[in-house]
C-alpha cells in the first residue's frame, strides 16, 4: 500500500508540473518577465511539424497526366480561411518571400517560358512589392514657412486586402503500380486585377510605355473605365518548397479552434473551393480564348471536372 500511494502521489506530481506551464491557473503570481499564458493550453506542435512526402511515382509507372489550371476567390464562403485576418494566405506567402525564406518566380512570359509558369526565372524580395504595382510616390518636404525644401520617393504600401483570388497549376496523374489517380499541386500564384481607370490614368499608365491593350489579358476592355481587366499573376512560388512554410502555418476555422490544420493540410486535402480556367491542350488556349460568354466557361469547367472524374470511374469494372 506504501508503493502504491507513493506511485500516485508521483503521478500526481508530475501532472501538476507538466500542466504548471500550461494551464493559467496558477496560485502564484507570475512573473514579470513571463509574459502569461492567452488560454489553457499552448499550440506549440505545429511549429515542429514537418513536411510529409509524397509516394513516389516512378516515370515507367505513370499511365496518364493532365495538367489543370484553376483559380480561388477568397471571398467565397468556403475559402472564407484563406483570408481570416489571423492568417492570411498572402500574408503567410509574402512573408516567406520578403524574409527570403520562399522564392518568388517572374510570371513574365519569354521565349524559353512561353507560358511564364514553369518557375525559370527568381525575383529578388525588394522586387516582389513592384509586382504589385506599388510604385513609389512623390514625398515633399516643407519648412516651418510652408516652403518645399527637399523631397524623396517613397514606395507605395502594400495591401494584402487587394489579394483576392489565387491561381493553381497541378498535374492530375494515375500511378498504375498504386493503382491511384491523384492531383498534385505545382504552384500557387496571387492574382492581381487592375481596374482600367487605375492602368489608364497616366498618360501611360502604371505599367510603363504602352497602351492598356498591350498587358496581357487587358484586349480590348480598356476602352472603359469601369470595366475591371483580366487578372494575371503577380509571381508565381513553387509549391514543393512552398510546403515546408505551409506545414508550420495554422489556418483558422469558422466552425471549430482546435482543428490543428496547416496550410498544407488545407492544399492536400484540397480543402478549396475552385473553377477551372484551362487544360493542357495543343493550342495552348484558355477557357476564355475560345469561349466568350462567362456562363459558358463555367460549364466547360464543369465539363473538364467531369472528364476527369469520368477517367478514374472508367479505369475500374464492377
Amino acid at each position: 500500500m506504501k508503493v502504491y500511494g507513493f506511485l500516485v502521489s508521483m503521478f500526481v506530481a508530475v501532472t501538476a508540473s507538466a500542466q504548471q506551464g500550461n494551464l493559467s491557473n496558477s496560485t502564484t503570481p507570475i512573473p514579470a518577465e513571463e509574459p502569461p499564458v492567452d488560454g489553457y493550453y499552448v499550440k506549440s506542435d505545429i511549429l515542429g511539424r514537418e513536411v510529409i512526402p509524397y509516394p513516389i511515382i516512378r516515370p515507367t509507372d505513370v499511365a496518364y497526366v493532365k495538367r489543370i489550371w484553376r483559380e480561388f476567390d477568397v471571398r467565397e464562403k468556403m475559402n472564407s480561411l484563406y483570408a481570416s485576418p489571423k492568417s492570411r494566405l498572402i500574408d503567410v506567402i509574402m512573408e516567406a518571400v520578403l524574409a527570403g525564406e520562399l522564392t518568388a518566380y517572374d510570371p513574365t512570359p519569354t521565349e524559353d517560358d512561353p507560358t511564364g509558369d514553369s518557375f525559370k526565372t527568381r525575383l529578388a524580395p525588394d522586387q516582389v512589392l513592384g509586382r504589385f504595382g506599388s510604385d513609389s510616390t512623390l514625398v515633399e518636404e516643407f519648412d516651418e514657412n510652408g516652403n518645399v525644401i527637399a523631397s524623396h520617393f517613397e514606395a507605395a504600401s502594400f495591401n494584402p486586402d487587394d489579394i483576392v483570388r489565387f491561381r493553381i497549376k497541378e498535374d492530375w496523374i494515375f500511378d498504375k503500380q498504386r493503382s491511384v489517380f491523384e492531383p498534385r499541386i505545382i504552384g500557387i500564384a496571387p492574382l492581381i486585377t487592375p481596374k482600367v481607370d487605375e492602368i489608364t490614368g497616366g498618360a501611360t499608365g502604371d505599367f510603363g510605355a504602352g497602351a492598356p491593350e498591350d498587358i496581357p489579358g487587358m484586349g480590348s476592355a480598356a476602352a472603359s473605365p469601369s470595366i475591371t481587366a483580366d487578372a494575371y499573376p503577380a509571381f508565381w512560388i513553387y509549391f514543393p518548397e512552398a510546403r515546408h512554410i505551409f506545414i508550420n502555418k495554422e489556418v483558422t476555422s469558422r466552425h471549430n479552434d482546435a482543428t490543428g490544420l496547416s496550410y498544407d493540410d488545407v492544399f492536400i486535402k484540397r480543402l478549396f473551393a475552385s473553377y477551372i480556367v484551362k487544360q493542357s491542350n495543343p493550342e495552348d488556349l484558355r477557357i476564355r480564348d475560345y469561349i466568350d460568354n462567362g456562363l459558358e466557361r463555367l460549364y466547360e469547367a464543369e465539363r473538364i471536372k467531369k472528364s476527369l472524374v469520368d477517367f478514374e470511374q472508367d479505369l475500374w469494372s464492377y
